[in-house]
């Protein structure tokens, strides 16, 4: 695997190496070693599935709050996703920056994102699907999030032309959280 670091501290894109061969390719997407190796949550507890009818359907953004806060590792298992992390932790160098990473089934790109970072993507096509690796178990009582269009980020989505879940729209712009 091959992990390359983001501007946002400890956020990373990793890119499986490949042995390819006539029938197609087999690579490593997790191993548990390499990533404790370089200091990255390497306890996964639970796994999702995001399926995505519509292209242009906005999921975020979402993190949970101490003490239960998550790493997690995104995969785009079919179909393409713009994917969008943020700093919300006021003690970080890039607090309050954005990425984005493009994350498709053909470029089999993980994402792997800190605790600390909200988390949120955009779809690119239709039946598109998302499989996250979680470092922590669900609790509702700290499930949280942050207006997918806040001021205080300003990111740039691919479309204007969304399909937002009534809680994700509603939820409150930022404030210091982490």
């Amino acid at each position: 695997m091959k992990f390359t670091e983001t501007k946002i501290k400890g956020a990373y894109v990793i890119e499986v190496d490949r042995i390819e061969d006539e029938r197609g390719f087999f690579g490593r997407s997790w191993c548990q070693k390499e990533f404790a190796e370089r200091g990255l949550t390497s306890n996964l507890v639970q796994c999702n599935i995001s399926f995505n009818r519509n292209r242009g359907t906005l999921r975020g953004m979402h993190y949970q709050a101490k003490p239960y806060e998550e790493a997690k590792l995104v995969r785009c298992t079919s179909g393409a996703i713009y994917d969008v992390i943020i700093d919300i932790c006021p003690e970080s160098p890039t607090f309050k920056q954005w990425v984005a990473v493009y994350l498709t089934s053909e470029n089999h790109k993980i994402l792997y994102i800190p605790e600390g970072l909200a988390h949120g993507f955009q779809t690119l096509v239709d039946n598109t699907e998302v499989f996250y690796q979680m470092s922590e178990f669900y609790h509702p009582e700290s499930a949280k999030g942050i207006r997918w269009n806040d001021t205080a980020f300003a990111i740039q989505w691919m479309s204007t032309n969304l399909i937002i879940s009534d809680r994700d729209r509603e939820y409150e712009n930022f404030s210091v959280s982490c």
